[in-house]
Parts: structure tokens; C-alpha cells; sequence
């Protein structure tokens, strides 16, 4: 069996008429036809019926198309692969990212690296915690920035980039809104807006009340982290966010303030998998990134 006769097969199932596929592989009618019938020969099966001028596939066709476009697939990933060992400057780097993540540090740094390798590409795939932890162990994505960074998990590594305070937000007419800072128990009477149950915020928050006695009632559940905002700033609720998330503005209606206890920290990083090597484009941007974010910590002390 040849990549050529699967590549032709693949072809003329999906525009069911072998000029039209010839047409579209630049090829001659009767190259196509011939390889169709020399895979049928070697498969022992009839994988098309003629209609007329056109073809369909019979039930065993189906089949054979299925495992078919998955080799296809695997063959153009191996294809990529090999093009990024040439030239790992040219490739296209897979990663996932949280929703707090979105707004400033992903294009921060994927700026900075596309004005350093312009021709370099990307697959961004957004996901909660356990998501983007999945999806690097499955190979969907090679690499996934997460917060908090994964001490326990045994098929992914953690690699911190840094830590960063949550801070409340309270709506401006909140009477703590003049605070410089709050214990969290000043608002174990206010309702509070949260991602939903299985995301990691949910679960920081959660726990923070807690521990300092109190459960906190839940208004509204958001996954989008400006939907939240929205929702405080029209004075239904608090919430506790990274402050990095509310870097470049604090959102009209609304007022951070720090929280003096519990101590909310997170840290911020990227798990990358345990069973494999990063492909040479992934494994030049998570060089960059530790470069990044070590040159970020050095200006910043």
C-alpha cells in the first residue's frame, strides 16, 4: 500500500467523481483510476460503486476512509515534525492557557517571541485547570501555561515563572471600597461571583473562606473572567481575582482591594509532558519563556 494510493483514495471520496479528483491532484484520469483499483486489488474489496459519472462509497469504503484520513493526519504531523528539525524557527507551537492568563501575559509573551521568530506559528487552546493539564499528557497541545503550576501530577512537570496576590473586587459602592485592604471574613455577608465548581479559582476561593470560618454565598457563576467583572461592577456580587488580571485597568464601577488575610497567593507557570521530548519549535519558545520570565523577575526586584 502507498501513501499515493491512499492520498488519491482519500481524494475521490470526497468529491465522489475521479475527474473531478484528478483534477484537483493534477493528475490524469486514468493514473487515478489506476491506483484505486491496484488498492482494491491489494485489500481484496470493492471500496467504490459507480453512479453514473460519479462514485460512492461502498460500507467497506467507509471503513477504509476512516483509518485513512487518521494515517493522512499522523503523516502530515510527522511531516511538520520533520520540517521543524530543520528549521525549528519555521514550526507551530501547540499550547493551551487559562482565561486569567488571556488578557495580558499569553499576548505579552507571544509578542515578544514572534518580534524574535517571525515565522513561527500557533495553536492556542483555551481550558480550565484539569483541561489543560489533559491536553498536554493526550498531546493535544505540548506544552500549557496553568495557575497554580501542578506539584503532584505524574505526567506532567511544573516549571514556576512566578507568583502573583489575588486581590478582591468590590463594586464601587461597596462600604470596603475605601479600604486599602480587608480580611476576607469583612465579606462572609456579601454575595460572592465565581467560576464555576472545577475550576481552580473556584477552589482557591472556596477554600480562602474557609479557613477563615465562613462559606460564601454564591450569586452568579462565570467561566469568562469578564463576564465576573461585569457582574461586579453592576453590584451583584465580590469576587477575588489575580491581580495580574486587572493589570491594565480596573473596570469602571468596580474597586480592587488587597486582602490583608488569609495570605492569597498563586503561582503561574507551565506544565510540559513527562513521556515525551518537545518538538524543536515548542522547545525553543519554552526556552524563551524561562528567559522571559527570569529577565521579568531581575527588573522587577
Amino acid at each position: 500500500m502507498e501513501f499515493r494510493q491512499i492520498k488519491y483514495f482519500i481524494e475521490v471520496a470526497k468529491r465522489e467523481h475521479v475527474t473531478e479528483a484528478a483534477h484537483a491532484l493534477h493528475v490524469a484520469q486514468s493514473a487515478v483510476s489506476r491506483q484505486i483499483a491496484n488498492l482494491e486489488t491489494e485489500l481484496g474489496v470493492q471500496l467504490f460503486v459507480r453512479e453514473g459519472r460519479n462514485v460512492r462509497l461502498t460500507p467497506l469504503g467507509r471503513i477504509f476512509l476512516r483509518h485513512a484520513e487518521k494515517s493522512m493526519m499522523e503523516m502530515e504531523k510527522a511531516k511538520v515534525e520533520i520540517e521543524e528539525f530543520l528549521d525549528p524557527e519555521k514550526g507551530t507551537i501547540r499550547i493551551g492557557f487559562p482565561s486569567s492568563l488571556a488578557s495580558h501575559i499569553l499576548p505579552t509573551v507571544i509578542s515578544a517571541f514572534r518580534s524574535r521568530y517571525p515565522d513561527v506559528g500557533f495553536q492556542l487552546r483555551q481550558g480550565s485547570f484539569r483541561h489543560l493539564i489533559d491536553s498536554v499528557v493526550k498531546g493535544e497541545s505540548e506544552l500549557s501555561f496553568i495557575a497554580p503550576v501542578p506539584t503532584e501530577e505524574k505526567d506532567v512537570q511544573g516549571h514556576i515563572f512566578f507568583s502573583e496576590k489575588l486581590v478582591a473586587l468590590l463594586p464601587s459602592t461597596h462600604p470596603l471600597s475605601d479600604q486599602p485592604s480587608l480580611r476576607l471574613d469583612q465579606l462572609q455577608e456579601d454575595a460572592f461571583v465565581l467560576f464555576p465548581s472545577g475550576f481552580v479559582l473556584h477552589r482557591i476561593v472556596m477554600d480562602a473562606c474557609y479557613q477563615m470560618g465562613f462559606k460564601p454565598r454564591v450569586s452568579f457563576e462565570g467561566e469568562d473572567i469578564d463576564a465576573i467583572k461585569g457582574l461586579v461592577a453592576a453590584g451583584l456580587g465580590v469576587t477575588l481575582l489575580p491581580e495580574i488580571t486587572l493589570i491594565d485597568s480596573v473596570p469602571r464601577g468596580t474597586v480592587k482591594v488587597h486582602v490583608s488575610e488569609p495570605s492569597l497567593n498563586r503561582t503561574v507557570g507551565a506544565v510540559t509532558p513527562n513521556n515525551r521530548e518537545l518538538p524543536p519549535s515548542e522547545k525553543l519558545f519554552f526556552e524563551f519563556l524561562k528567559e522571559f520570565f527570569a529577565n521579568l523577575h531581575r527588573f522587577s526586584l
